[in-house]
């Protein structure tokens, strides 16, 4: 209200309104994406962007503007997309980009790669499902070049032996569900790359006092690659000498890529649904491979331990179907999960982001109030919260930490805790009162994150169906978080 203010403000000193609308442009501070139309100029429309997304749909006689091409794929493939400072004018004729000063500008049209068909629900109820369920075929094209290719340094672009030769440490920054991934990646990088890793929450990392190291590789993880927080912790670590930068990415137009030196993209296709699924999955595989590329350029990969790794990439998308036809036992839980209002979460190692991600979803989208701890931690506080009506979920994979677990359980069982067991096939998790048990398949290895995670999506799903919660639209929630 106030910018069209200044608009008119301006307009009533310059006829031409796209002098005006620049005009007003340069008083304005902080980030914006803005469309301008005027009664008085019916054949023009104006728009700019700076910090916020913003692109064109070129379609046949017809020009879009939007700020995810996920919004336009329905009209057209063709996107030009606008850079920070750019002003763009729109006509009948066409269009014409121009700096704030109105000279021209030259932006390449791209092809989107999206399709149209996977915006269509189809036989679904709720995106969130559909998404769900399309992880198996998600993991198969994400992991194709890798299977394909080996662990090389060439899938994550042109300069990535050199990079990642000359990298001594790995920052990792994201937000929400793509942090969980940045906290997994932490655990494998460290286990199979043997080098120093960390993963900050973007918003955290960009307005704290940091030691840069120029030796450092910059990962930033986002589905949308528009993350506000994000993009602006890998300008802030640019700007203090980190230049080595890795985007993974499900958008290959987004700002995030074309702001990083490297990027891998994953495969996931159009997420619509608030609560990302899909994209968290290819993330993961992403990042595992990004672990296993590391430890071979730094000669700490063996070649036993690499057909190993390819082995268990392979049956990955199988394990997780195996996973999904487990959806009429989860819904069960849900019955029992819906008229519940708090529930803890609890995992150890790699799967104690896992207990995050699914505490997340739980919370996001059905409303629950939800916790989640590393189960070490339980006896130096959360144990206190565990009663009757506290519903407490455990990620149990049959691991190296599982006995200890499994004595983390029993505390909460002495206090009347109810257990909600996430147990692979082969980790002899036995049922009894109290203590309800999924069986997932056999151990999957370093990649058990992977398999893990999804039930809980599917809990908190039919969850969030059970209290008629809009599933894809959750209150107060974004897809694309594009402001601070």
């Amino acid at each position: 209200e106030v910018i069209a203010h200044l608009v008119h403000f301006h307009a009533r000193q310059e006829p031409d309104l796209g002098k005006a609308f620049r005009a007003a442009l340069g008083q304005l501070e902080g980030a914006y994406s803005i469309a301008l139309i005027s009664r008085r100029h019916p054949d023009l429309l104006l728009a700019a962007r700076k910090g916020s997304p913003l692109l064109l749909g070129l379609g046949e006689g017809e020009t879009f503007l939007a700020s995810d091409a996920a919004a336009l794929i329905a009209h057209t493939r063709r996107m030009l997309y606008l850079e920070d400072g750019d002003v763009v004018e729109i006509t009948p004729a066409g269009y014409c980009v121009m700096t704030l000063q109105g000279e021209p500008l030259n932006r390449q049209e791209r092809i989107s790669h999206l399709s149209p068909e996977t915006a269509e629900l189809g036989l679904y109820d709720h995106y969130m499902q559909k998404e769900i369920a399309e992880q198996p075929r998600a993991l198969t094209d994400t992991l194709e070049p890798i299977l394909a290719r080996g662990f090389t340094p060439d899938l994550f672009g042109a300069d990535a032996q050199a990079c990642f030769s000359g990298v001594r440490n790995v920052l990792l920054l994201a937000c929400g569900t793509s942090y969980h991934a940045a906290l997994v990646t932490g655990y494998w990088v460290e286990a199979i790359a043997r080098m120093p890793c960390r993963a900050e929450i973007a918003s955290e990392y960009r307005y704290r006092t940091s030691v840069p190291d120029p030796a450092t590789l910059v990962i930033t993880i986002s589905q949308s690659g528009e993350t506000a927080d994000t993009l602006a912790a890998l300008k802030h670590a640019q700007s203090l000498g980190m230049n080595h930068s890795l985007a993974i990415c499900n958008v290959p137009e987004s700002s995030l890529v074309r702001q990083s030196t490297l990027s891998f993209l994953t495969r996931a296709g159009m997420e619509i649904g608030v609560a990302s699924t899909k994209a968290f999955t290819t993330q993961l595989v992403a990042l595992f491979a990004l672990a296993v590329t590391l430890a071979k350029v730094r000669q700490v990969l063996t070649e036993e331990a690499e057909a190993a790794y390819l082995d268990a990439l392979r049956r990955l998308p199988n394990k997780v179907q195996h996973v999904l036809n487990l959806e009429p036992q989860l819904r069960l839980w849900a019955e029992r999960f819906c008229r519940k209002q708090h529930a803890l979460f609890l995992g150890r190692g790699a799967h104690y982001p896992i207990a995050l991600e699914g505490a997340l979803k739980l919370k996001e989208i059905s409303y629950i109030h939800a916790e989640a701890y590393a189960a070490g931690e339980l006896k130096h506080g959360p144990l206190a919260l565990v009663d009757g009506e506290m519903p407490v979920v455990a990620v149990a994979p049959n691991d190296d930490l599982l006995e200890k677990l499994k004595s983390n359980l029993q505390e909460v069982r002495a206090r009347g805790g109810e257990l909600y067991v996430l147990a692979d096939n082969d980790s002899h998790f036995p049922p009894s009162e109290g203590i309800h048990v999924i069986r997932l398949p056999d151990h999957e290895g370093v990649l058990s994150p992977v398999v893990h995670v999804v039930p809980l999506q599917l809990l908190a799903y039919h969850t969030a169906c059970l209290r008629g919660a809009d599933v894809d639209k959750p209150r107060n929630l974004a897809k694309s978080v594009t402001v601070e």
